[in-house]
């Protein structure tokens, strides 16, 4: 306990880390009070009734961080650059060019790499922000508009959009953390007292009934347990030894001495669940989309589309495939076994009963291979829980529940540790 205290109070009297602090609950702020900014043209009543009734833009709603339920200048969120960094990372597979920018220039072909994330963002809102401004038109939402103040709200959420980028990168740039995530974790925790209220009228108090205590006791202790075993396998490591070859140079003997390399059972963190809601999203904007036409062939192709909702058998299993293979694609990206071989040689080390080289590489790949299998299954599990949940129990309002704990708790977790990190290196 003194020692939390005591880095609560270095964070506090050290000047460095008391502005990325502040800067970061500034960002949130700023980025809070533009939820609340709304486009013009709102028929409340009718967005209000039009939410309550539509789990897909509850989905959308967390990539807004909250921005959707006032249809705000901030409405598509981080969506549209979250889509293109998934492009982009896709597009590394396929175009080794951008390969070689992304792993073999260090950071300046990183810095190169996002900047080509950054202007794919700008078409990618264009496309959403019409689809979803002529999807509320559609359903009388945004009501009275003229041809000026479609193309007028089309631009404010274009460029509310970049400007939450910006905020975002800033943030990860300026302050602690990683901007992005924080925007995200910022929109599902401002939405908790709702949804724990809204919870509470529709299932507890109006019917509330001694019996159903040992139901919501279960809940809550199967929640504790669900946090527990998300923060132990986002902790969890694999650790492989890592022995440094001794060398003689005159009459001293430099090096030798034995350390682990920790490799993380989730070496891909919430981004699986992040990438595969962006792609489940398309199918049913697509489908609201065209459901303001009146041809039959398209109203039946948006009725195919909008049918594949959360309460699918399809959509949960596709939901879990595409997270676990995310895992594996996102691991493959960003971690790269062969350098970490050629690095190991080049300075001496090597794993025990191992030839340094292509085999160090080998090992590497097959001990990371089979615990990410762990971390696949287990974040897969974790996106698919809350629809067994809906399931087994019929409470809709469990929907979002697991994605959105998953998140948080990823994202206090990653939190903490930069702010640790900060802290003791201004310690020593």
């Amino acid at each position: 306990m003194n020692t939390f205290l005591s880095k609560i109070k270095l964070i506090w009297t050290d000047k460095s880390l008391r502005k990325k602090v502040l800067f970061v609950l500034f960002s949130l702020i700023v980025f809070r009070l533009l939820s609340a900014i709304p486009i013009p043209g709102i028929d409340t009543v009718a967005l209000n009734r039009f939410l309550t009734n539509n789990q897909f833009f509850g989905i959308l709603n967390i990539f807004s961080g909250g921005g959707l339920t006032n249809l705000s200048v901030i409405m598509l969120g981080v969506g549209p650059y979250i889509t293109s960094s998934i492009i982009m990372q896709l597009l590394t597979i396929m175009v080794p060019a951008l390969k070689k920018i992304y792993s073999e220039e260090g950071e300046a072909g990183r810095k190169r790499f996002t900047q080509y994330s950054r202007l794919l963002t700008v078409p990618l809102a264009t496309i959403q922000g019409f689809a979803l401004l002529a999807i509320l038109e559609s359903q009388s939402i945004l009501v009275n508009l003229t041809a000026f103040d479609r193309v007028t709200n089309l631009i404010i959420v274009i460029a509310g959009s970049v400007l939450l980028m910006w905020i975002g990168e800033l943030v990860s740039e300026f302050g602690i953390g990683n901007g992005v995530s924080l925007i995200i974790f910022a929109g599902i925790v401002s939405s908790l007292p709702g949804v724990v209220g809204n919870f509470i009228f529709t299932y507890i108090y109006p019917v509330f009934d001694s019996s159903i205590l040992p139901t919501l006791i279960g809940f809550l202790v199967f929640g504790l347990i669900v946090i527990a075993g998300i923060v132990l396998v986002t902790e969890a490591e694999r650790p492989i030894p890592v022995t440094y070859a001794k060398r003689v140079r005159g009459m001293k003997v430099y090096g030798g001495g034995s350390t682990y390399l920790p490799l993380r059972v989730n070496q891909a963190g919430v981004i699986p669940i992040i990438f595969a809601l962006s792609i489940l999203l398309f199918p049913q904007m697509i489908g609201n989309f065209l459901s303001r036409f009146g041809h039959p062939i398209i109203v039946k192709i948006s009725q195919v589309l909008s049918s594949f909702s959360q309460t699918s058998l399809l959509y949960a299993v596709l939901y879990f495939i595409l997270v676990f293979l995310f895992t594996y694609f996102y691991t493959a990206v960003t971690f790269d076994p062969e350098a970490l071989s050629t690095n190991l040689q080049k300075n001496g080390a090597f794993i025990p009963g191992i030839r340094p080289g292509a085999s160090t590489s080998e090992y590497i790949s097959k001990v990371l291979t089979r615990i990410t299998l762990l971390g696949a299954v287990f974040l897969g599990f974790i996106a698919v829980l809350p629809l067994i949940m809906q399931y087994l129990t019929g409470i809709t309002a469990l929907a979002l529940g697991g994605t959105s704990i998953l998140i948080v708790v990823s994202v206090v977790l990653d939190l903490m540790k930069k702010i640790d990190a900060q802290v003791s290196m201004r310690e020593y």
